[in-house]
């Protein structure tokens, strides 16, 4: 598929069927009811669900935004789109099943589906790196305020990136060694940080885009964006150091 806006669309529509399926599930949990935390939970298939859908609407908005071939944002938005139905879906599927969808190597099915989401989560990593690396030796266009929001935003969507990867590779290793319920339980300290840092990249260039709407000079546009990447550094700060004091 080589025309952009048709890719893009299909990554709209995409994200917002993401979205709409955290919203179901969340139905499913007043219904349902049963724990909200814990490895197995309705808590889940609604997190990740809103999760991925935003992060791939936010994604493919922001992308346009930098300085990136057609072909080749079309190829990495595509690849994107995929892995975040594969993630969710396998979330959503071991939701629905009643047992743990990550770290869960208790069959051999079990075991293929939190293989295929690990990897996918390498893929995630991967395809989001090339993103954040591209936004910095070109400036992003975009209105006052809108470059830094971009850089920025991808910066700390790194952080979520190293966080995530080190919950799977700790559970994992954990995991492998016989250490099943310490290996759900290895996640929680670093939560946060991975929750915080990930939509960065949705909020700070949101922020920019509305402030463009507004009748304020470009340069106390700029002066409020910077802020605000200031505040939202200071709290993946606090976050990360949350992490460091309860991590065992």
């Amino acid at each position: 598929m080589d025309n952009p806006r048709a890719v893009d669309r299909l990554c709209h529509a995409t994200g917002l069927l993401l979205v709409l399926s955290g919203l179901g599930h969340l139905g499913v949990f007043a219904v349902d009811g049963g724990p909200w935390v814990g490895p197995v939970s309705w808590r889940k298939p609604v997190t990740f669900g809103l999760s991925f859908g935003l992060t791939l609407i936010a994604i493919t908005w922001v992308t346009s935004y930098l300085h990136v071939g057609p072909r080749l944002r079309s190829a990495l938005l595509l690849v994107l789109a995929a892995d975040c139905v594969v993630e969710a879906g396998g979330i959503t599927l071991q939701a629905w099943r009643r047992v743990p969808s990550h770290l869960n190597m208790e069959t051999p099915f079990d075991t293929a589906v939190s293989m295929t989401l690990a990897v996918g989560g390498g893929v995630l990593v991967a395809l989001l790196t090339v993103f954040a690396v591209a936004s910095f030796p070109h400036r992003p266009t975009g209105p006052a305020g809108m470059p830094l929001a971009v850089r920025s935003g991808f910066a700390i969507l790194l952080v979520a990136l190293a966080s995530g990867a080190a919950m799977i590779a700790r559970g994992v290793v954990l995991t492998r060694t016989g250490h099943q319920e310490a290996a759900y339980r290895s996640t929680a300290p670093l939560k946060p940080l991975h929750g915080v840092s990930l939509h960065a990249v949705f909020a700070l260039p949101a922020l920019a885009w509305l402030l463009s709407r507004s009748p304020w000079s470009e340069r106390t546009r700029r002066r409020i964006v910077a802020t605000a990447v200031g505040c939202y550094t200071a709290a993946v700060a606090a976050a990360g150091v949350r992490a460091v004091l309860t991590y065992r």
